[in-house]
């Protein structure tokens, strides 16, 4: 299969689900440009930010763009490249695309509500505090997963002991992102710049960031940069969007666009054949092709979390209504471009359908890198620095909006009712310090298994909570008296592909146990998380069947 003729059919297939499909969801559930915006009645200057589109559609995809993309699609290939692709697709099309821009619509149409609390407003309290437990144990394993492997990536020496170049050079790259993101969140919020002339300020600092950084690397193992990591985290969990969190979004949307654009060009320019088969077998390496293609390849088709992004963020920053498809429905196509793009480079550098070792971000690294060496004359260094930060800014763009989003979901799943006054306990949980540092502590206990350990677990986890909040926006558009019945078809194939790869991972870690092998704050946690996951979503489902087999509306 020729890679070129591959990407093509992809960006075809996603245009026209973006322009056909999105639209007509629009019209059929209403969107009106001449609505206020929770952003324009709640400015608060803080969460609630009326925002210019293409700033929150940096901010929406460069949240949603975490590891995912690159590498569900990466260890998916086992399976053969059609699979991978077809699920992708009509994934992001069908089933990712539309909870993104739904959840998006449902929370910009309640006041910019999180799904937690719009799930209380149509089925109740419990179901909300299911679903808030639920959301905040998955973002514990979001941040142990994604901290991993940006911690591994900055990683500055080989098992030997030799420095490597490109990766403290990356990290260096980010410190200066952390400070140069706050002084340009200043400069936008006080100079108020005109569209064109913040991205011409936008790119000067990101070339500056790139030269400063590879000509000064830092060195340090990974454990002392996992420490780096969550000790930012705790200041983009708690500090003001518009200070760290929106302007540093804007600043590496750059990046993963350059990423994107580079791997496009690079197919375009290199034409690549793809060295692995169409599909090898509905098994492969003990692993059903039903139900681990459908967890392992989350990001890049559908995945839970950004809804979470959608409802908990973004919504808060739309400043039009006719803004939601491109920011919903489009980043979403974007983010799946980046996974075909990533398949398709890594799969036309395998030998004999067997590919290169390594990890899916330095296989994906070493592809496009080598496109930029042999494209535009860079020097290799150069280019492995540049692919090394691009892909570590996937998984920090994510990972700090999870962050967050955690602490949120932790101090909403402690708010009294409206009207109730805090007791002691509530009043400590909702403290947005507290939260934060509980989150990121548990987190971190879980980031000590390392990242291929979780990563079952979070892509099953991750589909679940999509498999719910289908559930829960199909309520909302039943409630209101919008047609939903485009959501019942992905809603019920997520909730039966998650359930059964939850059940495979905790018969994992059960095996573990009667085979000696079981570390308590390692699997012991993976299963006590896993359990609690399915027990939660049952749960929470029961709690929404009813309100969706009603037939009256509300």
């Amino acid at each position: 299969m020729n890679g070129l003729i591959l990407m093509a059919c992809t960006i075809v297939a996603l245009f026209v689900g973006y322009r056909f499909y999105a639209r007509w969801l629009e019209k059929t559930w209403g969107v009106d440009p001449n609505a206020k915006t929770p952003a324009q009645i709640k400015n608060d200057g803080n969460d609630y930010v009326p925002t210019n589109k293409w700033t929150v559609f940096s901010h929406q995809f460069t949240s949603i763009t975490g590891a995912g993309p690159v590498t569900g699609p990466i260890i998916a290939a086992m399976f053969g490249w059609l699979p991978a692709t077809l699920w992708m697709i009509f994934g992001c099309i069908f089933f990712g695309a539309v909870q993104d821009f739904t959840a998006l619509y449902a929370s910009v149409k309640n006041g910019g509500k999180s799904m937690g609390m719009m799930i209380e407003q149509y089925i109740g309290r419990t179901g909300r505090q299911l679903f808030l437990l639920f959301c905040w144990l998955f973002t514990l394993l979001v941040i142990s997963a994604f901290c991993d492997i940006v911690a591994n990536t900055f990683n500055g020496f080989t098992a030997q002991g030799a420095e490597i170049m490109p990766n403290a050079a990356a990290a260096s790259i980010s410190i200066l992102y952390m400070f140069v993101a706050v002084a340009f969140g200043l400069y936008l919020k006080y100079r108020k710049p005109s569209g064109t002339e913040q991205l011409i300020v936008g790119i000067v600092l990101m070339v500056a960031m790139l030269w400063i950084g590879i000509a000064n690397p830092i060195y340090a193992d990974a454990v002392t940069w996992r420490y780096v990591v969550f000790a930012y985290l705790f200041c983009a969990a708690v500090m003001p969007m518009w200070l760290l969190k929106q302007p540093r979004d804007y600043l590496s949307m750059f990046l993963l666009i350059g990423m994107i654009l580079g791997g496009v060009i690079g197919v375009f320019i290199k034409n690549p054949d793809i060295n692995m088969p169409a599909f090898v077998g509905f098994e492969v390496k003990g692993l059903d092709l039903f139900p681990m293609l459908f967890v392992t390849i989350a990001c890049g088709a559908v995945s839970g979390f950004h809804s979470l992004v959608s409802s908990g963020t973004s919504s808060k920053m739309i400043a039009n209504e006719k803004d939601m498809r491109l920011v919903g429905y489009g980043s979403m196509c974007v983010e799946t471009v980046l996974g075909v793009v990533a398949l398709i480079v890594v799969c036309a550098a395998a030998t004999d359908g067997v590919l290169p070792s390594g990890t899916p971000f330095q296989l994906f690294s070493n592809s496009i890198a080598s496109f930029l060496t042999d494209i535009f004359g860079l020097p290799t260094d150069v280019s492995a620095c540049i692919m090394t930060m691009c892909v570590s800014a996937l998984a920090l763009t994510s990972v700090d909006a999870v962050a967050r989003i955690g602490r949120m979901s932790l101090q909403e799943l402690f708010t009294p009712p409206e009207g109730v006054e805090k007791n002691g306990v509530q009043k400590l949980f909702t403290n947005p310090v507290f939260a934060t540092i509980l989150t990121l502590v548990l987190s971190y206990l879980l980031c000590l298994a390392g990242y291929m350990s979780i990563w079952p677990l979070f892509g099953s986890a991750n589909q679940l909570l999509s498999a719910l909040v289908l559930t829960s926006l199909a309520v909302f558009l039943k409630a209101t008296g919008r047609k939903g019945w485009m959501l019942y078809i992905p809603m019920t194939i997520m909730f039966c592909v998650t359930m059964t790869a939850l059940g495979m991972s905790v018969w994992r870690i059960i095996g573990a146990l009667s085979a000696g092998t079981f570390v308590f704050m390692v699997d012991g946690l993976q299963l006590i998380i896993a359990v609690a996951l399915i027990a939660l979503a049952l749960m929470v489902v029961m709690h929404c069947l009813p309100k969706l087999s009603d037939k009256k509306v509300d």
